[in-house]
């Protein structure tokens, strides 16, 4: 009997440890789980300071009027920012086809603005933007403002950049079209230095949210200019400017347009999404219902505007002026080089490149190729 209660307390010392142990192993016990608390807490601070730090960076130089019109009319959140960039950022894997040469934040952002935060549409747009350089790499190999085509064509004021801004905070850009000189500026040209312009101007993330505003004066466009308007050139601009770009176009303006002109609008009109054929006006020279849209104090005089004439090398001196250093900025060059080794390059993938024609050898595709076509309105 009493080796059984000495085998019973043996026993006892074995699965219970003494008071004073077992109250240093809970106290031990104790000390490791409000670490591991600590140390959870400490990297949630952590992780909430980097989205904070992002967020700020992200949302720099917007007013709280704009940050609010971007919740309420772009559905964002500043709360979930990181994740919807990020969700676009993971889908690019699924398109190896494609070379997205740049995918930062500020990169990304853009895009979720354009389509309103949804980001199966967003990585649409982000994939169009791409592939549209790399299927026009003669438009993209010197895509700066001292190329001498843009450099022309923003002289001759392709396009206007009004400094006022609309009673919505949209920047205007205006194009008198009959400037166009055939013999000194091709289309080409004329879309390289609007899309240039475009990518200046969209980094300033108020405009990405407030958008743009686009008036066309076709006053004095004579017949044989229209006619230089081919179905491949017009194409060719609305892939660049509705498909592949990441601005908002709040409303497209035709003013003083003839009878040809409205020929040209009602061919091209089923190439163009319902959303932008009910964002374009076709004003003729009724400046009223233009100015129903937008305040004449936000329009120079050649609109009925309170502003003073527009002076057509204002933009272009702002551009191409001592101030302006940041050429490389905007020179993404797309040589077929370069292409193969970001879609990742070596024999194996030529079939691949040949069928998103993302291998094009530069001068392929000519601008005489697309602008010798057959013309929508022959003069015969």
């Amino acid at each position: 009997m009493r080796a059984l209660t000495s085998h019973r307390a043996a026993l006892t010392d074995v699965i219970e440890p003494p008071r004073d142990e077992r109250a240093e192993s809970l106290n031990h016990d104790g000390q490791h789980e409000e670490g591991a608390v600590r140390r959870e807490e400490h990297q949630d601070k952590k992780d909430r300071h980097s989205s904070d730090s992002m967020m700020t960076h992200l949302h720099a130089g917007l007013s709280s009027e704009t940050t609010e019109k971007a919740r309420l009319e772009l559905n964002e959140n500043p709360d979930t920012l990181h994740q919807d960039i990020q969700q676009v950022r993971d889908m690019i894997v699924t398109r190896p086809d494609i070379g997205f040469l740049r995918t930062d934040d500020d990169f990304i952002l853009r895009f979720l603005r354009a389509r309103k935060f949804d980001q199966v549409e967003t990585f649409r747009l982000l994939a169009q933007y791409f592939q549209f350089r790399q299927q026009n790499l003669d438009m993209f190999q010197s895509f700066k403002v001292d190329d001498p085509g843009i450099k022309r064509a923003l002289m001759d004021g392709f396009p206007g950049v009004l400094e006022t801004p609309d009673q919505h905070g949209r920047k205007i850009l205006i194009l008198f079209a009959s400037n166009w000189d055939q013999s000194r500026n091709s289309f080409t040209d004329i879309l390289r230095a609007i899309l240039l312009s475009l990518e200046v101007l969209i980094e300033n993330p108020e405009l990405q949210i407030n958008g743009f505003i686009l008036i066309i004066d076709w006053s004095n466009f004579s017949f044989k200019q229209a006619s230089k308007l081919t179905p491949n050139i017009l194409k060719l601009a609305i892939e660049g400017l509705q498909d592949s770009f990441p601005a908002r176009f709040g409303g497209i303006h035709f003013v003083n347009q003839p009878w040809y002109i409205h020929a040209m609008y009602t061919i091209i009109k089923p190439f163009l999404k319902d959303k932008t054929r009910k964002r374009i006006f076709l004003h003729g020279n009724n400046l009223n219902s233009l100015h129903q849209l937008l305040q004449p104090e936000c329009l120079p005089s050649e609109f009925g505007g309170t502003l003073p004439p527009y002076d057509m090398g204002i933009w272009a001196r702002t551009l191409l002026g001592p101030d302006y250093n940041d050429e490389t900025e905007y020179t993404l060059t797309y040589d077929a080089l370069h292409v193969r080794e970001n879609c990742g390059g070596g024999g194996g993938d030529k079939e691949m490149m040949k069928r998103s024609q993302s291998a094009v050898e530069p001068g392929t595709l000519r601008q005489t190729d697309r602008e010798t076509s057959t013309p929508l309105l022959a003069l015969d």
